[in-house]
């Protein structure tokens, strides 16, 4: 194959990589931005999403399409309820301490890590895709389901800058965001806020998860590196900054999706944290991040 088409492979692949990151790493941008608490178990929530993605379409009989439409309906609530119920059984009660929260987040992850390998097992399992047709280019054909995820990836986003932007759960988060103390004073349940962001945050890594699972197969041990590449976005996007967190995302997947293709995924990582560092010796609050007063 010439340089140019698989050039054109390699920026779909990274289209689809960025799409599932962006998703992912709003998660953990929006947890932070409200409730400052860096979530380690971040990752973890990733991985449950794509294992209750699988058994829910081990359960649900038909043609995969029924299996999948549940899943990505179903995983994520259920994956947002326990992230809540954590919320409220683990961080609430360390009055959302930064340092106490980290720590607890790194049990929380291997609490989720091993009760998935103990009733789900050491395997990567597949997830079947809802459809697989293919587009032809006169080069190479390609998913359409690809393609799916990336639309689908856009709208959610979408939706989550709706939110934020046009109802009144948007306000209260961003009230609880700017001054919670000043929010309770008004009134608002900041306590069910954190709530609310945590198990938002979660169920978007889910549905990431769900769109990923018939790409990559669900297994334990996959939360690793959507973790470690949100940090990444996030850092480079500005901690707290939606928008600089689904730009960065944009970058830092097209770059491992091409790279991965011409290179090696193992070098598209290292060259992220390269640019991790870069960003924050020259500009430490992040690309859309705003200076500390």
């Amino acid at each position: 194959m010439d340089f140019g088409p698989y050039l054109l492979l390699a920026s779909l692949e990274g289209a689809v990589a960025a799409a599932v990151l962006a998703l992912t790493a709003v998660g953990l941008s929006l947890v932070f931005g409200v409730m400052r608490v860096v979530n380690v178990a971040h990752g973890e929530f990733f991985m449950l999403g794509a294992v209750t993605a699988w058994w829910i379409g081990d359960q649900v009989g038909g043609a995969p399409v029924w299996g999948f439409v549940t899943a990505l309906v179903v995983a994520p609530l259920f994956v947002g309820a326990v992230a809540a119920l954590v919320d409220r059984l683990v961080l609430s009660r360390l009055n959302y301490d930064p340092e106490a929260t980290i720590v607890a987040t790194i049990g929380i992850l291997y609490i989720l890590q091993q009760t998935a390998l103990m009733s789900y097992g050491p395997e990567a399992r597949p997830v079947e895709a809802p459809f697989s047709h293919r587009i032809y280019f006169p080069w190479f054909g390609y998913s359409t389901y690809k393609f799916f995820v990336v639309g689908a990836a856009a709208i959610v986003l979408g939706g989550i800058w709706l939110l934020m932007t046009r109802t009144r759960i948007g306000l209260l988060l961003r009230a609880s965001q700017m001054d919670s103390e000043m929010a309770r004073a008004f009134g608002v349940n900041v306590g069910r806020v954190y709530a609310l962001t945590f198990g938002l945050g979660a169920g978007l890594a889910a549905m990431a998860a769900v769109l990923v699972a018939p790409i990559q197969q669900a297994h334990y041990l996959m939360g690793g590196d959507p973790l470690l590449l949100s940090f990444i976005v996030v850092i480079i996007g500005g901690l707290g900054s939606i928008p600089g967190t689904v730009v960065a995302a944009v970058l830092i997947g097209m770059s491992d999706g091409i790279i991965s293709i011409f290179f090696d995924p193992t070098l598209a990582k290292i060259l992220a944290t390269l640019l991790v560092a870069f960003v924050l010796v020259f500009r430490p609050q992040g690309l859309f991040g705003k200076r500390a007063a």
